[in-house]
């Protein structure tokens, strides 16, 4: 019987404050909901409800870990062990008290207010689970980091991350036959080496930064060389190398991304990875997706339009990329193991050097070189971010990207 049960799950009816408060009265350890058994006495604090200071000292209402909020109680400061609660319980007081435009914390907080700091430490912890997720989803070295500390809006539903193309119904991808007979490939490419074999250059420097022209296709080595896993003609398939953090925008763009870390110029990013769907699949979703106010459709047509790449419900970081009239990231055709040319894989390189914590973005409605007669563009409609809008219904979509060089409008 329980082999064919593998692949069957089922929702929990219980909800994750409710599963803690089981663990806790039946004396049960669970690392991921952080309930350990180890020492009873001890009570860990999960987040701080409230605030009220009197003459002699100040008190916070705690929720305890693993404990229904029913047994939440008021606690003096100098009997807590939890600075670091204690300062962002603060940072978040201190941005609602300034969007009230107060000045001082009372002495005691007001019910809307407290409110509010209960549901901003729910949602952090949602975006702390949905953060692990990610990063145990990914197969890429670069971690995964998410925030909001504009509103109370938490992961979004009905997305499901994946490292590379999910292949739709009725297309079939061909892999790469043969490989290089290179021992180095930069230095001593055999017949020009993979970039060769299609009449191309090699498309990296010694460092993995690109040195070809945006719309000119890159071959990268593949499963059958024989060059070593460390060829610098093999830098798109080693996936994500910097820390990203998804974020959202305070400026009504929704989600966004930045880097932690400081970016060279040409380097590689990321993939767009999403559902690889016909253009008449692509077609009919685009309505639907028209009545919803957005689309993440990408046309391959580097060759021929023939399919498309949905990233609405399955898709990695680049999902959540906006768009900017002045972007820092630009596309390029990728071929690894895949040698039919109306598949690339659409890699993001960066256009400049770019600093730690600045918004990773590109353009949707990007311009390739006109003497170049291969390129890659964007589905008409493509739109991140939740920004509105349609092409094919003639909707003018208002630009917010906020550069010096801004369109004024999407479409």
């Amino acid at each position: 019987m329980a082999e064919y049960l593998k692949g069957c799950s089922v929702s929990c009816k219980m909800s994750w404050e409710d599963l803690e408060a089981l663990c806790h009265r039946e004396k049960l350890s669970c690392k991921q909901l952080g309930v350990n058994r180890a020492n009873p006495k001890v009570y860990d604090v999960e987040f701080i409800c409230d605030y009220k200071k009197t003459k002699q000292e100040e008190f916070y209402l705690l929720k305890w870990k693993g404990f229904p909020e029913s047994d939440n109680s008021w606690e003096p400061k100098r009997n807590l062990k939890c600075p670091k609660l204690i300062k962002q319980f603060h940072l978040d007081l201190d941005q609602q008290l300034r969007r009230q435009k107060r000045r001082c914390i009372p002495k005691k907080l007001d019910k809307e207010i407290s409110l509010f700091l209960v549901q901003k430490a729910k949602l952090r912890q949602r975006l702390q689970r949905w953060e692990a997720h990610l990063n145990q989803t990914r197969n890429h070295p670069g971690r995964i980091f998410v925030t909001n500390e504009v509103d109370l809006e938490g992961p979004p539903k009905n997305f499901t991350y994946i490292n590379n193309y999910k292949v739709g119904q009725g297309i079939v991808l061909d892999e790469m036959a043969v490989g290089c007979e290179c021992k180095n490939c930069l230095e001593e490419p055999i017949n020009g080496c993979c970039p060769g074999a299609s009449l191309h250059r090699m498309a990296y420097n010694e460092k993995g930064q690109v040195r070809i022209r945006p719309g000119q296709p890159i071959y990268e080595c593949n499963s059958q060389c024989r060059c070593s896993s460390d060829c610098p003609n093999r830098v798109v398939q080693k996936g994500i190398q910097v820390d990203l953090c998804i974020f959202k925008t305070e400026n009504g763009r929704g989600w966004g991304v930045r880097t932690l870390q400081h970016i060279k110029k040409n380097t590689f990013i990321m993939e767009y990875v999403g559902e690889i769907i016909t253009n008449e699949e692509a077609e009919r979703r685009g309505h639907v997706y028209d009545c919803q106010g957005s689309t993440y459709l990408f046309d391959l047509d580097y060759v021929e339009d023939v399919y498309t790449v949905d990233a609405a419900h399955q898709g990695n970081i680049s999902h959540f990329v906006n768009h900017s009239c002045n972007p820092n990231l630009q596309v390029f055709n990728v071929f690894i193991n895949n040698i039919d040319e109306r598949l690339p894989r659409i890699a993001l390189f960066s256009t400049r050097a770019i600093r730690s914590g600045e918004e990773l973005t590109f353009d949707y409605k990007m311009q390739i070189d006109p003497m170049d007669t291969e390129s890659t563009k964007m589905d008409s409609s493509f739109s991140l971010a939740g920004l509105p809008g349609s092409p094919k219904k003639r909707i003018r979509v208002e630009c917010r990207c906020g550069s010096d060089s801004c369109r004024k409008y999407l479409f």
